[in-house]
């Protein structure tokens, strides 16, 4: 082959490898992961801002994959659960650790994850692995206060808010979403959402609670609890 024409072909195949060098970079930035922010506001009745913002759960639906199962707790305490709200990813384990001088009957009827894990005491702890995605009720078949809520996600982009109502959804990769924003005394917020290369920075949700009203639970056997007689 002449000499001139192995010259060319040199010089075609430097132009190529030189226009892809060239165009990587645009490639990688159209699929750049980036962070999702915004704020959320829940609206009271008197158009107040409700202090609770930082119970809700917000996550984005689609994108694939899921969150490595992690170990938590709720712990109880002066009749009380505590975190009231908690989100984990499918397949995680939750603990109910009991710090009180009395004993609790930690239970959920809620068709994801139904469980009872019966009378226990000051000291002891039970669990309860979380094998569906869904929002799980929890309460305590002693006392009627007791109340917890579980959102179990299969997805792996979720969170909570901050006490501002502030809240990242940190290396989101670009694509077309489903934005779920829940919380106990607002109806579910959902919208489609479309994260461009590098993220979102402007997320403004409200959650409406003006028309909340408290309903009271049953107990485990589905029955009202006792109004008297309970001594602790």
């Amino acid at each position: 082959m002449p000499a001139k024409v192995q010259r060319g072909d040199r010089c075609r195949r430097v132009v190529v490898i030189a226009a892809i060098l060239a165009a990587w970079p645009l490639a990688a930035a159209a699929h750049r992961a980036g962070d999702v922010r915004g704020r959320l506001t829940l609206l009271e009745k008197g158009s107040r801002s409700g202090d609770d913002v930082g119970a809700a759960v917000v996550w984005l639906e689609g994108g694939g994959g899921r969150r490595a199962p992690v170990q938590a707790e709720i712990s109880t305490a002066e009749k009380a659960f505590s975190p009231h709200v908690l989100v984990l990813p499918v397949g995680s384990t939750i603990a109910f650790p009991n710090h009180d001088p009395f004993n609790h009957n930690v239970f959920s009827l809620s068709e994801e994850q139904p469980f009872d894990l019966g009378l226990y005491g000051r000291g002891e702890a039970r669990s309860v692995k979380l094998e569906r995605a869904g929002i799980i009720r929890v309460y305590c078949n002693v006392h009627s206060q007791m109340s917890a809520l579980l959102l179990v996600r299969d997805g792996p982009y979720f969170t909570q808010p901050s006490g501002d109502g502030s809240f990242l959804l940190p290396a989101v990769p670009p694509g077309r979403y489903v934005l779920h924003v829940w919380h106990e005394r607002a109806p579910e917020v959902t919208r489609p959402l479309e994260v461009p290369a590098g993220g979102l920075a402007d997320v403004a949700i409200e959650l409406d609670a003006r028309g909340y009203r408290f309903k009271p639970h049953l107990n485990k056997y589905g029955q009202p609890y006792p109004q008297q007689g309970r001594r602790y």
